[in-house]
C-alpha cells in the first residue's frame, strides 16, 4: 500500500495511461508502411510562394546566351546534352538564400529537398558540375549584379541618393597550420619539385606501373602542390615588403603565407581573434537595402576601400552616389579628399577620428585645421552638424543589416581558394540578397517604371 493513498490501488502498466475522463484515450498514430497515391506533380506539390519560384523567375529573365554560346552538345552533333545553366544558377541562388554553401550538400539537396527538385526539374546534378559553375562565371555573375541594379533604377526603387559601404571578414578555406614563413616555404618548393621530376621518372621507367587516369591525377596534384608553394613565396614577399613599409623592423614578427590559399592573409576578426580571412566589401542603397557594389581584398582594414567603390558603383550604374556612408575604419584622409566634394554634391559621412579624446582635452573635433585642404574642413565641420548625424544613422539600419543577412545566409567560412573565386562567391550573395528585395519591393508595389 501506498503511504500517499488511503487504499490499495491496482498496478497500472506504462501502456494503460488513463485520460481525464476515465477512459482510455483514442489516438491517431503514424502509419509509415501504409501504401498511398498521389496523382501529383513536383509543380503542385511546391507552394505558391516558395523561394524556388521567386528565383526561377528571376533566372528566366537573365541574359545567358554567353553560357549557351559556349555548349559543344548541339542538334544535329553527337555528344550528351548538358544541363541547363538557368538550373544551375537558379540552384546557387537558392541554396545561398537557405545558407547552404558546400556543393556536396547542394547535391544532396536536389535529391531531398523539394524546392530544389523543382528546381532540377528531373534534371540530374552531381557536385563537380555545381562547384564548377559556382566558380567559373565570375565576368557572368558581375554582369547579372549590373542588370540588377539597372532595372530597379528604372524602376525608381534605386537612386543612389545615399549608399552605405561596410566591410566583412569572412573566414578563408585555409587553415592556420598551412601558413609558412620564408625558409619553409622555400624547402617546400624544392621537395614539390622533386616530386614532380620523380613522377616524371616514374612513368619513364615503367609506363605500366599505374592506370592513365591515376598518373594524369597525380601529376595534375603534384603541379597544383607546385604552383600554390611558388604562389605562397610570392605572396610572403609581398607581405614582408608591407610590414617592413609598416613598422620599419619586420624581423621580430617575420612574414608567412598559405601553400593552400596564397592569397589568404591572417585578419583580425569581430571576436577579437586571428584567422586566415577575405575582406568583403558591400555598398547599399539606403532607401532599399539593395547591394550596389561588391569587392573582396586580402587586405586587414578598411582604409582606401571607400574610393575604389565610388569608381565601382560609377562604373556599374553611370551614377555616382551623392553621399556614401561609412565608419571609422574608412575615415582616412586621401579616401575622403579623394570622394567628397561638395561643389558636386558629392559628400562623405564618417565620424571624425579621436573626437571622444579632442573633447576631454577641451578641443572642438570639428573645427577646421589648419593646412587640411577645402575637403577635410568642410567634412569635418558638417559631421559636426545635427543634420549630418541624424544622416549618418541610416548607414547602421542598411549596411550592418546586410551584413547581419550575409552572416545568416552561410557567409561564415569560404568553400572556395583564391580571390577570383571568392569574389565569385560574393557576387552570388549580393544576386541572391538582390532577389530577395526585389519581390519584397515588388509585392509591396514599390516598383514603378521610369517615366509614369
Amino acid at each position: 500500500m501506498d503511504e500517499r493513498t488511503l487504499f490499495e490501488l491496482p498496478e497500472r502498466g506504462p501502456a494503460e495511461t488513463v485520460s481525464i475522463s476515465g477512459g482510455r484515450p483514442r489516438l491517431r498514430t503514424a502509419q509509415r508502411d501504409q501504401v498511398i497515391m498521389r496523382m501529383l506533380s513536383v509543380d503542385q506539390m511546391l507552394p505558391c510562394d516558395d523561394d524556388a519560384r521567386v528565383v526561377w523567375e528571376f533566372v528566366c529573365q537573365c541574359d545567358l546566351s554567353r553560357l549557351l554560346g559556349q555548349i559543344l552538345a548541339v542538334e544535329g552533333c553527337a555528344g550528351r546534352p548538358t544541363a541547363d545553366p538557368r538550373i544551375l544558377l537558379a540552384l546557387w541562388l537558392l541554396a545561398t538564400l537557405k545558407g547552404v554553401g558546400a556543393a556536396r550538400e547542394l547535391d544532396r539537396l536536389c535529391e531531398r529537398h523539394l524546392s530544389f527538385q523543382w528546381l532540377c526539374g528531373e534534371v540530374s546534378m552531381n557536385y563537380h558540375t555545381l562547384s564548377d559553375f559556382r566558380v567559373q562565371h565570375f565576368d557572368l555573375l558581375n554582369e547579372l549584379l549590373t542588370e540588377q541594379v539597372a532595372v530597379l533604377m528604372h524602376t525608381r526603387a534605386v537612386t543612389l541618393e545615399s549608399v552605405a559601404q561596410d566591410g566583412i571578414r569572412v573566414r578563408a578555406d585555409a587553415g592556420k597550420a598551412s601558413f609558412r614563413r620564408q625558409a619553409t616555404l622555400e624547402e617546400c618548393l624544392t621537395e614539390a619539385k622533386q616530386r614532380v621530376e620523380r613522377l616524371q621518372q616514374e612513368v619513364e621507367n615503367d609506363p605500366t606501373k599505374a592506370s592513365r587516369r591515376e598518373r594524369a591525377a597525380r601529376e595534375r596534384a603534384a603541379r597544383e602542390r607546385l604552383e600554390k608553394v611558388a604562389a605562397a613565396i610570392k605572396a610572403c614577399d609581398e607581405v614582408q615588403a608591407a610590414k617592413q613599409k609598416r613598422s620599419g623592423d619586420s624581423l621580430k614578427n617575420p612574414a608567412r603565407a598559405s601553400t593552400t590559399d596564397p592569397e589568404a592573409r591572417t585578419m583580425k576578426m569581430a571576436n577579437g581573434g586571428y584567422n586566415p580571412a577575405y575582406n568583403v566589401q558591400l555598398a547599399t542603397d539606403t532607401k532599399t537595402q539593395v547591394i550596389v557594389g561588391v569587392e573582396v581584398t586580402n587586405q586587414g582594414t578598411d582604409a582606401g576601400q571607400m574610393g575604389p567603390m565610388v569608381e565601382q558603383i560609377e562604373e556599374r550604374t553611370g551614377v555616382r552616389p551623392k553621399d556614401m556612408l561609412v565608419d571609422g575604419g574608412f575615415a582616412s584622409k586621401d579616401d575622403i579628399q579623394r570622394v567628397n566634394d561638395p561643389q558636386q554634391e558629392f559628400k562623405v559621412y564618417a565620424p571624425v577620428k579621436e573626437a571622444d579624446q579632442q573633447r576631454r582635452k577641451g578641443q572642438d573635433p570639428y573645427a577646421p585645421r589648419a593646412g587640411e585642404s577645402a575637403e577635410l574642413t568642410e567634412w569635418r565641420t558638417r559631421m559636426g552638424t545635427d543634420e549630418a548625424k541624424v544622416i549618418y544613422k541610416l548607414r547602421a539600419s542598411t549596411a550592418e543589416c546586410v551584413n547581419a543577412l550575409a552572416r545568416q545566409r552561410g557567409l561564415q567560412q569560404f568553400r572556395v581558394r583564391g580571390l577570383r573565386k571568392v569574389r565569385a562567391v560574393a557576387l552570388l550573395f549580393a544576386i541572391a540578397h538582390n532577389v530577395r528585395r526585389w519581390w519584397t519591393l515588388r509585392v509591396t508595389g514599390s516598383l514603378q517604371v521610369a517615366g509614369q
